[in-house]
């Protein structure tokens, strides 16, 4: 399944991107997530958006926090 980025990176204070709407753990763990999770993140994008819309990315996604995403996912 392909990724819903839409190369517009920028994290809100949640770390959820405000291009693509996933927790930057999703982006960072989307080539190894099975096709269900994949499915079930993409279900979750038109709620997001609607729900973050006018929010601000205020932040890019730095390579500390894409360390620290891949340990987390590393670790559960």
């Amino acid at each position: 399944m392909h990724s819903p980025c839409v190369a517009k990176c920028g994290l809100n204070d949640d770390d959820f991107c405000m291009g693509c709407f996933r927790h930057i753990n999703e982006i960072v763990g989307w080539g190894q997530a099975s096709e269900e999770k994949k499915q079930a993140v993409w279900q979750q994008l038109p709620q997001r958006k609607e729900q973050m819309k006018g929010g601000n990315n205020s932040q890019i996604i730095s390579r500390d926090k894409w360390i620290k995403a891949q340990t987390e996912i590393e670790q559960a």
